[in-house]
Parts: structure tokens; sequence; C-alpha cells
């Protein structure tokens, strides 16, 4: 009789690890989809404000003789 107490009880116990690792499977999918949704907007946003700057122009090469440069 002992032995069927002690089985339904560890039966028990696994039914509820299951349901609760099944809970915290779906808080931490809902969690991750909210941090790339939150991440995404962020830059939406980011964008939007402080658009970025234009490139500064290519400095134009010029020829500089080296005797210039040794006076």
């Amino acid at each position: 009789m002992a032995l069927w107490i002690v089985t339904v009880v560890a039966l028990l116990i696994a039914l509820a690890a299951w349901v609760h690792a099944r809970r915290t499977a779906r808080q931490l999918a809902e969690l991750t989809r909210m941090y790339w949704q939150l991440k995404f907007d962020h830059g939406e946003l980011k964008a939007k404000v402080d658009p970025s700057q234009p490139a500064p122009p290519e400095p134009k090469s010029t020829f500089v003789p080296l005797t210039q440069l040794k006076r």
C-alpha cells in the first residue's frame, strides 16, 4: 500500500513540475518576443529622431611637391 502512495505522490509532483515548466517556457517565449519587438521599435524611433548625418565629402588629393615640404 505504501508503494502506491509513493507512486501517486511522485506522479503528482512530476505533473506539477511539468505544468510549471510549460508555463515558464511560455513566459520565456513571450519575454523574448517582447525584447525583440522593443529592440526593433527603439531602432525605428532612433532613426526618426536622429537621422544619420551625411558622410563628409572626400578630401581632394592634390599634388604637393617635396621641395615645398622641405621649406
